[in-house]
C-alpha cells in the first residue's frame, strides 16, 4: 500500500490506474465499521483508494474538531491489513484554498442532523465532491449509520451527473448491539451501558413493525419507554428520500435516533 499526501501524487496515480476503482472516504480513527467498508471495496474492485481527512468545514464552532480522535499510524496499519492499494492523507491547506467554490446542500440538509448543525452538510458535500473529483471512483462506499449524509451524497451524485455508484453498507455493531462509532471512546462505563438502550429501542421498533404495527406515534412512544432516562434529542421516521412519514412503509422506512451523553452525541438507525 502506498500513502499519498499531495494532490499531485494522487492525480498521477489515478491517471495510471486501470479497471474499476473503489473509494472509501473516512475521517480516520478507523474501527470495524470502516474495515467492513474497505473490505467490501476490496472484494468488488480492481483498485481501492481510502482517504483519511478530518474535514474542518463540517465542524461547527464549539464542536470537537481538535478533540476528534486521530490515530494515524494505527489507521495506516488497518488500511494495509485490509489490502487497500492507496491511502490519501492530505492536510487542510492541501484540500482548501482561500478562494473556494462553495457547495450548498439542499433544504433537507437542515432537518434532523442539520437542524442542530446548520451548515454541517455543506462541509460534508464540499469535501466529498473534491475527493470524488480526485479519485474518480467507479464505486464509493458509505455506511448506513450516517443515513442522512448518505442520502444527501446520493442526491449530489445525481444532481451533478457523476458517473459514480454509491454503495450503502450495513451498520456494524458491537456484540451487545451498540453501533460502532469513533465517538464511543468518549463514553464512561455507565454511559456505555446506558447507550445500549438506543439499539434496544430500534430493535423494539422493528419487532413492532414486523407484527404489523404501522402507526409511527405508537412505535415512537414504545421506543421512548425503552430509552427512559436518556437525553434523547430526537426519534424520527422517514422514507428513503428523508420525507417524514406517519405510517411505516415496509421496505422504505428509516427510523433514526440521536441521544446525548454529556458532550458525546450518538446516532443510530434501522432500515425496515
Amino acid at each position: 500500500m502506498k500513502v499519498l499526501k499531495t494532490i499531485e501524487e494522487l492525480q498521477e496515480v489515478r491517471k495510471n490506474t486501470k479497471g474499476s476503482v473503489g473509494f472509501v472516504p473516512t475521517m480516520g480513527a478507523l474501527h470495524d465499521g470502516h474495515i467492513s467498508l474497505i473490505k467490501k471495496a476490496r472484494s468488488e474492485n480492481d483498485t481501492v483508494f481510502v482517504s483519511i481527512f478530518v474535514n474542518p468545514t463540517q465542524f461547527l464552532p464549539g464542536e470537537d474538531l481538535e478533540a476528534y480522535p486521530r490515530k494515524e499510524q494505527a489507521d495506516i496499519k488497518i488500511c494495509e491489513m485490509c489490502k487497500a492499494d492507496y491511502l490519501f492523507m492530505p492536510q487542510a491547506d492541501t484540500m482548501y484554498s482561500p478562494e473556494e467554490v462553495l457547495v450548498k446542500a439542499p433544504n433537507k440538509s437542515y432537518i434532523l442532523e442539520g437542524k442542530t448543525r446548520p451548515g454541517h452538510f455543506d462541509g460534508v458535500l464540499q469535501v466529498v465532491l473534491k475527493l470524488f473529483g480526485l479519485t474518480q471512483p467507479t464505486n464509493a462506499y458509505f455506511g448506513k449509520k450516517d443515513a442522512q449524509q448518505l442520502s444527501l451524497i446520493q442526491q449530489m451524485v445525481k444532481n451533478f451527473f457523476l458517473p459514480i455508484n454509491i454503495v450503502p453498507c450495513d451498520i456494524v455493531r458491537e456484540n451487545d448491539g451498540l453501533a460502532k462509532s469513533s465517538r464511543n471512546v468518549y463514553l464512561s462505563t455507565t454511559q456505555r451501558k446506558d447507550a445500549l438502550l438506543i439499539s434496544k429501542s430500534l430493535y423494539k421498533a422493528a419487532s413492532l413493525a414486523a407484527k404489523k404495527e404501522k402507526d409511527v406515534k405508537v412505535i415512537k412512544d414504545k421506543m421512548l419507554e425503552v430509552m427512559q432516562g436518556l437525553d434523547v434529542e430526537y426519534v424520527a421516521f422517514v422514507d428513503r428520500e428523508f420525507n417524514e412519514i406517519k405510517q411505516i412503509q415496509l421496505g422504505n422506512t428509516i427510523i433514526l435516533v440521536v441521544a446525548r451523553f454529556d458532550k458525546t452525541r450518538l446516532l443510530d438507525n434501522i432500515w425496515i
